[in-house]
């Protein structure tokens, strides 16, 4: 199951998250968990290389797109190597949204857009969708999220 995705600015502060399968009074300690992860490993990394961690039986696949911070967090089927497909799912499908890497102002204008995005990808913590036409066409099809 895919327990969390998170994306964060370079300052550590939230900008999306989805949770699965995590109960609310855990997810402050996945947020601060990630975003020190974040800034101890991050520094210097280029954009979209994959770094890794285990934390509680889980495991943790995290990059850098832009100027935000990517995290996936799985376990049981979700290994490693399955949360390196769907970040690389993630990441393309946010690039292309945005029209390129995101800077925060780019990532906060296109908001709407990513949520349905990351909806259409990740279903009830599971992978649902990789094939990018059909992301790109399920997206069009609904109105963006305004806030």
């Amino acid at each position: 199951m895919i327990l969390a995705v998170l994306f964060a600015n370079s300052e550590g502060n939230i900008l999306v998250e989805r949770f699965n399968g995590v109960p609310a009074e855990e997810r402050l300690h996945w947020r601060s968990f990630l975003v020190k992860l974040g800034a101890e490993n991050l520094k210097g990394v280029k954009n979209e290389e994959l770094l890794v961690a285990s934390h509680k039986s889980v495991y943790i696949v995290y990059t850098v797109l832009g100027d935000v911070s990517v995290y996936v967090v799985g376990k049981d089927e979700y290994d490693e190597l399955a949360l390196a497909e769907v970040i690389f799912v993630i990441t393309s499908a946010v690039k292309d949204v945005c029209g390129k890497l995101p800077t925060e102002r780019l990532f906060l204008d296109k908001y709407g857009r990513i949520c349905l995005t990351l909806d259409e990808i990740i279903w009830t913590g599971y992978l649902e969708s990789t094939d990018k036409d059909r992301i790109r066409r399920l997206v069009r099809l609904k109105p963006p999220t305004e806030f």
